[in-house]
């Protein structure tokens, strides 16, 4: 029986890593395993405390501190880092380890020309049927949408950060 389905958090709001973060914290307070590879994120953000809290969620970054432009041709570095990224999930989807997989800002990654879709298309297909799939960022594509078993988006309707041009708080937005 298939047991694992295979979500995405997408959309312009606030919330899509969050949403990952409280299902992994849910998943780990049922006794079960998770694994979050960070695509694009190199920053020193708070969630990556929640395995000293939680040792059942493991947490690993694949960026730098830097952020990426968009626009911007991606560089040689951005690129291997988010190939490591795409590798290291394709190992732990198939190592048996975890119940949850979360691919955060994979979806940017596509966009921004850091990862080929079909490398995205190609961890939902070699999903084990019993583990939890989650990709997180803006821009999903239609194929990821379509292959989606649940699909939620954010959207922006009123954020301080624009209507008041305030920086990010720790614990709040990092």
């Amino acid at each position: 029986m298939k047991t694992g389905r295979f979500q995405i958090y997408t959309g312009n709001g606030k919330g899509k890593t969050t949403a990952l973060i409280g299902l992994s914290v849910r998943v780990a307070c049922a006794g079960m395993r998770v694994y979050i590879g960070q695509f694009m994120k190199g920053q020193k953000y708070s969630e990556l405390c929640i395995p000293d809290k939680f040792p059942l969620i493991e947490i690993e970054q694949f960026g730098t501190p830097d952020f990426i432009e968009p626009g911007k041709k991606p560089s040689p570095k951005d690129i291997d880092n988010a190939h490591r990224a795409y590798l290291r999930i394709k190992e732990v989807l198939a190592s048996g380890r975890y119940d949850l997989v979360g691919a955060d800002e994979i979806c940017v990654a596509v966009h921004m020309g850091l990862l080929p879709e079909k490398k995205a298309i190609e961890l939902v297909r070699e999903r084990p049927e019993n583990v939890e799939l989650v990709f997180t960022g803006r821009y999903a594509t239609e194929t990821m949408i379509e292959k989606a078993d649940l699909v939620t988006e954010m959207r922006e309707v009123k954020h301080y950060y624009n209507t008041e041009k305030l920086p990010a708080r720790r614990g709040i937005e990092n």
